[in-house]
């Protein structure tokens, strides 16, 4: 089996906050990380969605081309996921020729079999400044749950795909005129009801496998019909709509958009030997996992699967893991409004296993969740300071200074005779967990066998018991150790700088062969490395630094005067 990972393509209008991070990239990341580990090949595939309204009106306020713009983000987006320690085996953008080669050819397919037609149209227009009105050049009132600030191509508060026309108070973007009116035109539309059976077929065989806030929501808007949506914009950035008639016309971002996982397949796999479409895209071998938000659902669990079943080129997804989402002090982060945290300035000052650590804890993968200053604070000093790196440090800190010339071989039989058995328990959960994508879920496991060795390390007390009987001592610190290595070797999905700085005592990296074998539940692996006296290959050093309460209330007195003001 092998695994075809996606995140959803961030768009290369902004900053990457941390609900993007926790909600999207971060379980992609760690799912990734997970089964590379098994053993299993995966690739992680994204990239910039460099299309849109949205960049057109932002390039333009900032004086810049289109592509310098996007370049300048998708180079941004890049260095932050870096820092974060988020790897893709391919980042590429929706504005590269690859791309756009992939998307014309899904257009003319789809077009050549009816389901792209052309149709009359009405289109908002500002009757002030005369500029038509696609997607988010309006905003207005949602016709369905009334949050205010609705755009014409979605409502960021309840997700509905909106229909500009419906839009209530609709003001324009262009020059704030509220005289905006329907006018006459003509777009090219995809005929998603011919193929509302066909959808509804395959849909039946997903609604076993997915989520349940994804099912009830596709389900409300499928069950009775499909509706037509219109797939071309009078724009003058994007992908040129390939017909005579179509001038000034380009593709809708939203069409080309998911054809970027499969046109970044693509572009990775050439030269390789491997064809992205026979060994992964229709490969009966291979599970395709969208990571994705929650706002992102109508078009990764119905538009983008009918183009798949409209076309033939690829499977559709497999897997749709769609998570809730991650607010600040329990409001939506907004850059505009200034409610956000800058995650730049996270990362430089509290690194990435703390913050890949926190954020794991928030993964909304049932229900929205909040991120707070003071439960960040909390979750690395009580938690993973206090329980894991309290074990780590003080384990390997007493193997050094009492016994510097090693722990035998023969010491560790213990831990094989009397631990062995709940370690390999551990390992089936764990694994339970992950593959059925529940990442949060895991790491709380994790940590609880953290608790467990720390509850066992404090109980035997090896330093009071080197008083009376050292071979006890050196018998606790032998079983102490090897759960290091384990503890070590399951975080490496999660945590993989704090995970090489615990293996390195080992002289061990994730990428070993010793470490990938305990990662699969091989405990023979683990005594055949301890199979001989043991002895530090660096020496040891606290590794989870705790946060200063000062500095987070100071950060967090800042948050509260952006509420304020």
């Amino acid at each position: 089996m092998k695994y075809l990972i996606t995140s959803a393509l961030p768009y290369a209008n902004g900053p990457i906050h941390f609900g993007h991070i926790a909600g999207v990239y971060l379980p992609a990341d760690i799912f990734t990380r997970h089964k590379k580990l098994q053993g299993v090949r995966a690739m992680h595939i994204s990239g910039s969605d460099e299309h849109g309204v949205a960049i057109m009106q932002n390039a333009q306020k900032a004086g810049k081309s289109y592509q310098e713009y996007v370049n300048e983000w998708h180079r941004t987006h890049k260095e932050l996921f870096d820092r974060y320690d988020i790897k893709f085996d391919f980042f590429g953008q929706t504005s590269a020729e690859y791309h756009k080669e992939e998307t014309l050819k899904w257009f003319n397919d789809l077009l050549g079999k009816g389901l792209i037609e052309k149709k009359a149209e009405q289109q908002l227009q500002c009757q002030s400044c005369k500029n038509m009105l696609p997607d988010r050049f309006v905003e207005g009132e949602c016709y369905v749950c009334h949050y205010p600030e609705a755009r014409g191509d979605e409502c960021p508060d309840c997700g509905t795909w909106i229909d500009p026309l419906k839009l209530l108070k609709p003001v324009c973007k262009f020059c704030g005129s509220k005289d905006v009116k329907a006018v006459d035109s003509f777009q090219w539309y995809l005929m998603l009801s011919k193929m509302h059976g066909q959808f509804q077929e395959w849909f039946e065989s997903r609604k076993p496998l997915w989520r349940k806030n994804v099912v009830p929501f596709v389900e409300s808007l499928t069950k009775d019909n499909l509706v037509d949506r219109a797939i071309t914009r009078d724009l003058d950035w994007g992908i040129d709509v390939p017909l005579p008639e179509a001038k000034g016309k380009k593709i809708y971002v939203w069409f080309d958009a998911p054809i970027g996982y499969v046109s970044n397949t693509r572009e990775f796999l050439k030269g390789t030997g491997e064809d992205y479409v026979k060994d992964w895209w229709k490969a009966d071998d291979v599970t395709i996992v969208n990571f994705i938000g929650k706002d992102n659902i109508i078009f990764h669990a119905i538009i983008f699967p009918v183009m798949c079943l409209g076309t033939n080129f690829v499977k559709p997804v497999t897997q749709l893991p769609a998570n809730q989402y991650v607010n600040l002090e329990g409001k939506q982060f907004s850059k505009s409004k200034g409610w956000y945290v800058d995650a730049e300035d996270a990362i430089a000052r509290f690194g990435s296993d703390a913050l890949r650590f926190y954020l794991t804890s928030l993964i909304p993968e049932t229900s929205d969740s909040s991120f707070t200053w003071k439960s960040l604070e909390l979750k690395i000093n009580s938690e993973l300071a206090n329980n894991i790196g309290n074990f780590v440090n003080r384990a390997m800190k007493f193997s050094a200074s009492k016994f510097p010339e090693g722990v035998p071989a023969a010491k560790f039989d213990g831990f094989f005779t009397d631990h062995a058995l709940s370690v390999e328990t551990f390992i089936k959960e764990y694994h339970e967990l992950l593959d059925s994508y529940q990442i949060k879920r895991g790491q709380e496991h994790l940590m609880a066998l953290g608790s467990k060795v720390n509850q066992f390390i404090t109980e035997r007390a090896p330093w009071t018991e080197f008083k009376t009987d050292p071979e006890k001592a050196l018998e606790t610190i032998a079983i102490s150790t090897a759960y290091v290595f384990v503890i070590g070797t399951f975080f490496a999905p999660y945590l993989p700088q704090l995970s090489g700085s615990i293996l390195a005592y080992f002289g061990r990296t994730a990428e070993s062969e010793t470490v990938k074998k305990v990662y699969q539940g091989d405990l023979n692996e683990l005594r055949k490395y301890f199979g001989s006296t043991f002895k530090l290959q660096v020496d040891p050093q606290g590794l989870v630094p705790k946060i200063d309460p000062k500095l987070i209330e100071e950060l967090d007195a800042q948050l509260k005067e952006k509420a304020t003001t």
